[in-house]
């Protein structure tokens, strides 16, 4: 409170002056009246603080830049589901099972001509299907007869069976546990850059029929990284490596 008013309400020896109420009201609404200016001024100041601290930027916490959200860690891929998409080929041994039949339960191996014989059903084609295919097509054979109605396919192993003749180190019969391509299988059975001419390996394919296919490969374009048309080769087929011509 302001001295020159505390001076009016008091007198000179510190003792209180009688005045009129009228003077006395006027008083006390002058002395309201300046407190009410000091509120606001206080308020105001207390305002201009907290808009100061607004303004201000945020602070960078871990080196990251104001307005940044650090990066989520990458979701690992899902890999505990396989995809089912292997062909099945002569040679591999599959084993079929009737979730709710057990009694229709077998293991097989793909015959030379592709086909297996089934209990109720007999022959099937099951080369040059897929697991998940071939378990669509139980499901249609035996859907009447299955009280569930679920098949699993799981292929047990898989022997690709070749034979390598001419200038291979490694004549003869060869077996693989798994499907391979032409120039794979040359290189299995072994050869020589220097002596193997790998412009014309042949292929001699023999059907269950006895018809006979005979198929010329360039292997050195896949050897040097050039592309060339695809083949499949399929289990039992014969490759011959012929030599390199030399003039003495």
């Amino acid at each position: 409170m302001p001295k020159s008013l505390i001076s009016e309400l008091l007198g000179s020896t510190g003792r209180r002056r009688i005045e009129t109420p009228e003077a006395l009201l006027a008083k006390a609404a002058t002395v309201a009246a300046c407190a009410s200016v000091f509120l606001l001024l206080a308020a105001g100041c207390q305002t201009g603080e907290d808009t100061e601290r607004r303004n201000q930027p945020p602070p960078i916490v871990s080196g990251q830049p104001s307005g940044v959200q650090p990066a989520s860690s990458p979701t690992a891929p899902d890999t505990a589901g396989g995809t089912n998409s292997l062909v099945l080929l002569s040679g591999d041994t599959v084993q079929i099972a009737f979730v709710g039949a057990p009694s229709l339960d077998t293991t097989q191996v793909i015959r030379r001509d592709g086909k297996i014989t089934l209990s109720g059903i007999g022959e099937f084609q099951a080369a040059g299907l897929t697991p998940s295919e071939m378990e669509k097509q139980l499901l249609k054979l035996y859907g009447p007869q299955l009280v569930t109605q679920e098949v699993s396919v799981t292929v047990k192993s898989s022997s690709f069976i070749f034979y390598a003749v001419g200038a291979v180190s490694r004549p003869g019969q060869i077996n693989s546990d798994r499907h391979l391509t032409p120039f794979e299988a040359v290189v299995q059975a072994g050869f020589d850059i220097t002596k193997a001419n790998l412009k014309a390996v042949r292929i001699i394919r023999t059907h269950p029929d006895g018809r006979v296919e005979r198929f010329t490969l360039n292997l050195k374009k896949t050897l040097q990284g050039k592309s060339s048309p695809p083949f499949n080769l399929e289990p039992l087929d014969v490759i011959y490596v012929p030599e390199k011509f030399t003039w003495f």
